[in-house]
């Protein structure tokens, strides 16, 4: 009889074939590698351009709604105190000297109110005065309570509460604006960055303003150096000058500049790199009385 043998790899042949998948496993890992890195750097970029535009987005509304005449109350290189307008309405209802009604937004199909945040204790209530009488002024008045009418027939809405009477002159039909202080500001948190944030100030008197919360960021941080600081607020008048005091009625207009980084260095093609993404945009003032 005849045996029959059966030949196998030589230790040879298999030492070619594990080097040849060492070498196609190595090209596809640092693809991936290269892939990885080209995203992450692509989503930092995006963080910071978005951090950017937040900055922008949120700081130019409220810039150009204020009212330089009584509502700006701090002026400096990374911060900004102002008084924000946070909804309108008109009186319906006047229940006493000190108290009140404003129609709810769409109740009954009424449009009359507009609020981004219901007002509350602390913040003040703008009464227009009618010019033929006295100016055409604004009344300022504290709000003392803000709250929702039980079982009102007429005018359905909100109850306004005031800490101080208001004068003859108010009454249905008078417009009214809602405004809250606040400080914008280049802060740096706990974990070291530096975002911008936002604290909400006592309404009256000497500032006083409650804890900070961040809005956006990373941002470069804060520096003297006007083209190195991670957020910088410049003030110029009606005809161009740059602002050197804290006046606000001489307030024009507001350049605003953010400069975001992210939070990491990466390596990209050989080469370290932080992303970040930097704008500037003018902010011309709407409300001014000059």
């Amino acid at each position: 009889m005849r045996s029959c043998s059966k030949r196998g790899f030589s230790l040879v042949e298999l030492l070619v074939v594990l080097t040849m998948l060492a070498l196609v496993g190595g090209t596809i890992g640092s693809l991936v590698l290269r892939q990885q890195r080209f995203y992450r750097g692509a989503s930092e970029l995006l963080r910071a351009r978005e951090g950017v535009r937040d900055a922008i987005d949120v700081l130019a509304t409220d810039i150009r709604g204020i009212a330089v005449t009584d509502t700006v109350r701090l002026l400096a290189d990374s911060a900004i105190e102002m008084f924000s307008s946070i909804g309108s309405a008109v009186v319906c209802e006047r229940s006493s000297d000190m108290q009140i009604a404003v129609p709810r937004p769409f109740a009954s199909g009424s449009t009359l109110t507009s609020l981004l945040i219901e007002p509350d204790t602390g913040d003040l209530a703008l009464f227009y005065r009618d010019a033929t009488s006295n100016g055409g002024r604004w009344e300022r008045h504290r709000i003392a309570g803000f709250s929702v009418r039980q079982s009102a027939a007429t005018c359905p809405g909100f109850q306004l509460d005031l800490s101080a009477p208001l004068s003859p002159d108010t009454h249905p039909g008078t417009p009214v604006r809602f405004i809250r202080r606040g400080r914008y500001s280049l802060y740096r948190a706990a974990d070291g960055d530096w975002y911008l944030g936002y604290r909400r100030c006592n309404a009256l008197g000497p500032s006083t303003c409650g804890s900070v919360q961040p809005l956006s960021g990373p941002y470069r941080s804060y520096s003297s150096t006007r083209d190195k600081t991670g957020l910088l607020f410049e003030y110029f008048d009606a005809h161009g000058g740059r602002l050197t005091t804290t006046s606000p009625l001489e307030l024009a207009r507001v350049d605003l500049t953010a400069r975001a980084e992210s939070r990491q260095r990466l390596v990209i093609e050989q080469r370290s790199m932080t992303p970040a993404d930097s704008a500037t945009v003018s902010i011309a003032i709407r409300n001014r009385t000059r």
